[in-house]
């Protein structure tokens, strides 16, 4: 189990402090930081070397947390979510809490998805607010489908790589992300 080779209480606590982790998600492996810390995402920004007007995907531990961000979950969207195998980013209209305004896109958008991955559950979890996820590599380079295939500029930047899953030889793969549009309907903007 991923608890003996990370303590997830000492990587939350550096996400409090603002630090960046490189970590496994359900999908990729990513860099990730305090979503609402604006100065962990600028210092996230200046190792991907990314324009501060892309938003970034966000990681909830559950449902019940992506209510706390999202003012309304239409009851399709909670449906799909509670029973979508398969990792589903949704990106929603605007966030009703404190996420920080660099982690959005310029319409105020943002894109959460709620976490499948057991090790990313229990940290934001015990974390007690949504992480960043954004792929482990520089802008505008390949990402990395496996942990193998991270830079060693990436892995140094960071304040933590986690231990758990730096052995899985299985490529991941990004999630699909979806938004409802003006009628309700659910349109996939990446399968």
């Amino acid at each position: 189990m991923f608890l003996l080779r990370d303590d997830i209480s000492e990587i939350a606590r550096i996400l409090d402090n603002g630090g960046l982790i490189c970590y496994p998600t359900d999908t990729i492996w990513g860099i990730g930081c305090d979503a609402g810390n604006e100065d962990a995402v600028q210092r996230l920004n200046a190792l991907k070397g990314r324009s501060p007007e892309h938003g970034y995907v966000l990681l909830v531990s559950d449902i019940d947390m992506l209510k706390q961000y999202i003012a309304r979950v239409h009851p399709r969207l909670e449906t799909l979510l509670a029973f979508h195998t398969r990792p589903l980013t949704v990106v929603y209209d605007r966030s009703n809490a404190n996420i920080s305004s660099s982690v959005k896109a310029p319409n105020g958008s943002v894109a959460i998805r709620v976490a499948q991955d057991e090790f990313c559950q229990e940290l934001i979890k015990t974390f007690g607010r949504p992480i960043v996820s954004t792929s482990a590599n520089v802008s505008g380079e390949p990402w990395p489908p496996t942990f193998g295939a991270i830079s060693s500029e990436i892995l140094g930047a960071v304040d933590y790589v986690v231990k758990y899953r730096q052995d899985d030889k299985e490529p991941g793969e990004p999630s699909s992300i979806a938004k409802l549009d003006k009628h309700q309907e659910l349109e996939f903007i990446r399968e």
